[in-house]
């Protein structure tokens, strides 16, 4: 499946009926609004487009996906809580929500405490990438030269808190190193600049990355997994690259207000983890660079907690201070 036709998916005809509560009435028995707060194109909105088809096939309204980015992802969230809880509006981000406090000085919200995580659709490994006319071929040489010659080296990220940021932290901290982190607006300016050779290296999904480095943009050092995976066969891990333990995954997910009626979240959850686990459905996730997750809400919420201590103290390792 085209990353394309990921971006198509959620204008598909719905094809279910809406589901009866036990409760009385139904739900849903009108279009659902699913906010995506960032552009178009990117993994995040993908997969939003993705879990709305599912949702859409399954329940039989429409659901429409509003792209509504700014205040680095927080406009997104503060519409989310202004709408009524009642599961007709919900959102579609990434593993960089949970982490909105650590990074920014000012957010409207608590991204905890005010939003429910309905689901966490997939993660994809995150991939060291590098200037491809730089001569090093291997994790090893890079931190050697790095080492001889810090301000020659610096690292691109997306954005701060994303998965490629706190990989790149962990690197330099694994590595006794202090390469610069530069953020961007997003993956594509950013992969850009290394392969332009502005920039010397970048963590980031395999979405984005592995098309560029089997088309010879970039160079690919290492991916980010516990073991050498069939999404990307070709690239040894950063573990056996000389940084053990080393893993690190974008993970893309629904929100809705913490307000939401538990019977709506677990429906939500069901139809969503059930139909990216069809297998279909995995083989062209897989293609992407996808896995999909199978988890309860309440083992969501359990797999945060885990992501954002971890996350939070990488930030204070490396002295970072909200932005």
């Amino acid at each position: 499946m085209k990353r394309r036709d990921f971006l198509l998916a959620a204008g598909l005809v719905p094809l279910a009926a809406p589901a009866v509560w036990a409760q009385g009435g139904t739900w849903p028995n009108r279009t659902i609004r699913m906010i995506v707060p960032y552009t178009p194109g990117a993994a995040t909105d993908a997969m939003a487009r993705l879990a709305a088809f599912k949702m859409q096939e399954k329940l039989g309204v429409s659901v429409v996906v509003e792209n509504r980015p700014g205040g680095s992802g927080t406009l997104g969230g503060q519409l989310l809580l202004q709408a009524p809880a009642d599961g007709y509006t919900i959102m579609g981000s990434a593993s960089i929500h949970p982490m909105a406090k650590h990074v920014m000085k000012a957010v409207p919200y608590d991204p905890i405490a005010d939003f429910l995580p309905l689901a966490r659709t997939a993660r994809g490994p995150c991939v060291l990438v590098m200037d491809p006319r730089l001569p090093q071929t291997s994790v090893a040489e890079v931190i050697a030269a790095a080492k001889a010659e810090p301000r020659k080296w610096s690292f691109a990220t997306s954005s701060l808190g994303a998965a490629g940021h706190l990989a790149s932290i962990e690197f330099n901290h694994a590595a006794g190193l202090d390469i610069e982190i530069v953020p961007y607006r997003g993956s594509a300016p950013a992969l850009t600049d290394v392969a332009a050779g502005n920039v010397q290296l970048m963590f980031d999904p395999v979405l984005a990355t592995l098309p560029m480095v089997r088309g010879g943009q970039l160079k690919g050092l290492g991916i980010a997994t516990p073991a050498r995976t069939n999404l990307a066969a070709e690239l040894p891990t950063l573990a056996e690259s000389g940084l053990p333990g080393f893993e690190f995954y974008s993970w893309y997910g629904l929100w809705g207000s913490r307000a939401l009626p538990r019977e709506i979240a677990e429906r939500i959850n069901s139809i969503v983890v059930d139909g990216l686990h069809e297998p279909e459905m995995v083989t062209r996730l897989n293609g992407q660079g996808f896995e999909p997750v199978r988890e309860t809400i309440p083992q969501i919420e359990a797999a945060i907690e885990k992501d954002v201590t971890h996350s939070a103290e990488l930030l204070r390792l490396a002295k970072f201070e909200p932005q």
